[in-house]
């Protein structure tokens, strides 16, 4: 177990880890968190090893070396004033002997935490971007673990099983000489990594000969069965390369909102593009594709581009007065407000969707709601009218933690 706290700490062995750090937030199957206060006291991270009887506190200088050398280390951000941590503490002992004690507010400040307590899978020193948010409870947290120490990368024993597999997931295979291999090693540690976007297998000796023919390789089988297969290019030891050719294929540039990963993405902190198309009108879908890519690449990071199910997501198109039968419909979410973009059909005009995102940035969209149209945006001659646009408020802001799971640190400055 590992604890970080005050510049100290005991060593009694290395394992698997959960680790808890004082910080805020909250999900639905991890019970109520809270949000994080504005010059906040002290803030406490707790490392549960649950195969050893380890206990180390964590600090600023030794939690790099801590979690670079712990195969799985889940790390719960906690905060001793938040009732949520509180009601958290006697689960962690009981699971792990866990030892809590203060450390340094910016070890959360660091790892962006937002919400107490927060539970976060590192893996070989990288923080894993999905949290824990199952149950609190001691067996759930011990499946968890037990779940996260299996092998992510499925052998393969007979190309034919290749045809079977699910088509409709994201596949990563690679084909190697021998499993006691560098190769073969890098190829696992970033499987270990992305295994939550990607399926990921292997083939090794006489089995992946026939796709060796210029040695050790990777393809990436993308959903589909008309779309090609893909190589990667680049040196096989190189974890670097392999782990950001497989991020990129793995991780869309567009992705599915759906209610079990809505509070994972409201919690980004990133305004919403969305599509909300028909489960079934995919042509929609890869026209908004395509204009995102085309338009909008370089706002990547700076707003989530997604796509909804019109059936699922009827409540927020009732919020910007639309139904299942206006679909497909683009919309921005802001947090705060929504903003509808006028006609899905404007997407193939050149500039228009990134226009409708640079108004949201400079604050235009948010403007005119308050105000009406700019006056640059009147016909010359045409009598000027204070009308304000009325957009509705944020329907996806529902879906962030909730105050009930956890102590929220800060809330969204408002666009």
């Amino acid at each position: 177990m590992l604890g970080a706290a005050e510049p100290k700490a005991t060593a009694r062995g290395q394992a698997p880890t959960l680790k808890k750090a004082e910080g805020g937030g909250h999900s639905q199957g991890l019970g109520p968190r809270c949000r994080q206060k504005t010059g906040a006291g002290s803030q406490i991270t707790w490392v549960f090893t649950p195969v050893t009887t380890e206990i180390t506190s964590l600090d600023t200088e030794n939690i790099d070396d801590i979690l670079r050398n712990a195969d799985v280390a889940l790390v719960n951000f906690y905060a001793d004033w938040c009732r949520f941590s509180q009601m958290l503490h006697p689960i962690f002992e009981e699971a792990s002997n866990v030892i809590k004690e203060e450390y340094p507010t910016d070890i959360a400040q660091r790892y962006r935490i937002s919400k107490y307590p927060t539970l976060k899978l590192f893996r070989n020193g990288m923080m894993m971007k999905r949290e824990y948010r199952g149950q609190r409870s001691v067996k759930a947290l011990a499946d968890y673990i037990r779940q996260q120490k299996s092998d992510p990368v499925q052998e393969l024993h007979d190309l034919v099983e290749i045809t079977t597999l699910d088509r409709s997931k994201r596949n990563i295979i690679g084909y190697f000489e021998q499993m006691d291999s560098e190769h073969y090693r890098v190829f696992q540690k970033v499987a270990n990594i992305l295994h939550d976007d990607c399926a990921f297998f292997s083939a090794f000796g006489t089995v992946s000969k026939p796709e060796r023919y210029s040695g050790d390789n990777i393809i990436y089988k993308p959903p589909g069965h008309s779309a090609p297969d893909m190589v990667y290019l680049g040196s096989m030891t190189n974890f670097d390369g392999i782990y950001n050719w497989i991020q990129d294929k793995c991780v869309p540039l567009v992705r599915e909102i759906t209610f079990e990963n809505g509070e994972e993405l409201t919690e980004e902190g990133l305004p919403f593009l969305i599509l909300f198309h028909m489960k079934e009108d995919t042509e929609s879908l890869e026209i908004f594709q395509n204009e995102v890519a085309r338009q909008l690449i370089s706002e990547k990071g700076a707003i989530n581009f997604l796509h909804a199910d019109c059936d699922k997501f009827r409540h927020p198109l009732l919020h910007i007065q639309k139904t299942p039968a206006d679909c497909p419909v683009i919309a921005i979410d802001s947090f705060r407000h929504m903003y509808v973009f006028e006609n899905f059909k404007d997407i193939l005009i050149p500039g228009r969707l990134k226009q409708f995102v640079f108004d949201l940035h400079s604050g235009k969209l948010h403007r005119e709601f308050h105000h009406g149209p700019d006056p640059t945006d009147t016909a010359q001659g045409q009598d000027t009218q204070d009308v304000a646009s009325s957009p509705p408020e944020s329907s996806f802001q529902k879906l962030a933690p909730s105050e009930y799971r956890y102590t929220l640190l800060r809330d969204r400055d408002e666009l």
